[in-house]
């Protein structure tokens, strides 16, 4: 019986499951084909907030690619490049261009296509019990340098090698030193801790997180910043969300991001209007990237270590020490 990726979505979360419990959610072809579907789908809806990938049941987030299909999907070279460019490499880019955070929640074995899948997600957090590897080594084949990008970004090639070269089986402590994991948790807390992170992450401003991931990504590329690039990280400045946030701090109250744009016209001094008040549109900047090439939006790119990333939108990559101050209106 093949396995399936469950969806299920709640106020902005999406979860998406990795289910093949008989074989301890080894990823098939068509869960590889779904989780594409699912993720092109998921990175299009302007709502969602968050997504949580899991395993089914708490014994593996996934035991790796289904490998008795191997003799039949791999049968020849094109057939092994269709499966691993055209399913596996395609559903991990999918993952990686996702402008929402995305989490993995791992409990059990994490091991080799389930590993590369958790690598691609921005925060991975793991039970005690939980074993990460790639023991290929001693299946006869290499990792396609496609599955590698993703694990490549996130640790470098030192460890990287020591993963494949050793065929090793880490464990989550060992895991989280190397970089693999955001945080380990006791093995009853890592669905609270999931969902906890979810929660902080949907206190934010919707729009802050997608730029935020946006301007990860671009800097990746090690390229110069454009001017257009440069003015875009500031597109924050006429959201309603940059309003409210302003206005809730200054009312010392909890802020109600709603996530929407909208072009606020500026007074004659280049002020932004804030209730009463009006403030600075930038006072100090500091620009950490010294260049740039612009990127068309939603157009994927190769960095200098092979990996593929979403360009989402044109953005900037700067530090912002802004200094608010108001004044009255009118002013």
């Amino acid at each position: 019986m093949p396995g399936e990726i469950l969806f299920s979505q709640d106020a902005g979360v999406a979860t998406l499951t990795l289910s093949n419990p008989a074989k301890l959610n080894a990823v098939d072809a068509d869960m590889w084909r779904a989780l594409e579907q699912h993720m092109r789908t998921l990175n299009a809806n302007p709502e969602l907030r968050c997504v949580l990938l899991r395993g089914a049941g708490d014994k593996a987030f996934a035991a790796g690619g289904d490998i008795e299909e191997f003799i039949t999907v791999r049968a020849t070279v094109d057939d092994a490049l269709h499966y691993h460019e055209g399913l596996v490499a395609a559903a991990l880019d999918a993952v990686r261009a996702c402008p929402v955070p995305t989490i993995a929640m791992i409990q059990g074995a994490c091991i080799g296509g389930g590993l590369e899948i958790a690598g691609c997600c921005d925060i991975r957090i793991a039970g005690e019990s939980s074993r990460f590897g790639a023991p290929i080594n001693k299946l006869g084949f290499s990792m396609y340098p496609g599955e590698m990008a993703g694990l490549l970004e996130l640790v470098g090639p030192a460890v990287l090698l020591e993963i494949l070269l050793e065929g090793r089986i880490l464990v989550a402590r060992e895991a989280l030193a190397k970089g693999l994991l955001t945080r380990v948790v006791d093995d009853e807390e890592v669905e609270h801790e999931a969902l906890a992170t979810a929660a902080r992450i949907l206190k934010g401003a919707p729009l802050v997180a997608r730029w935020h991931k946006q301007w990860v990504h671009r800097l990746t590329r090690g390229t110069p910043l454009s001017q257009e690039e440069k003015r875009a990280a500031f597109d924050f400045l006429a959201t309603d969300d940059y309003k409210e946030g302003l206005d809730a701090f200054l009312a010392k109250r909890t802020p109600v991001f709603r996530g929407g744009k909208r072009t606020r016209p500026r007074n004659s001094r280049g002020l932004v209007p804030s209730g009463g008040r009006f403030y600075p549109a930038i006072s100090v900047c500091s620009i950490l990237a010294d260049s740039t090439i612009s990127t068309p939006a939603n157009t994927f790119f190769s960095t200098a270590t092979g990996s593929r990333w979403a360009s989402l939108a044109p953005i900037g990559a700067v530090r912002l020490d802004i200094a608010l101050t108001s004044t009255s209106a009118g002013r």
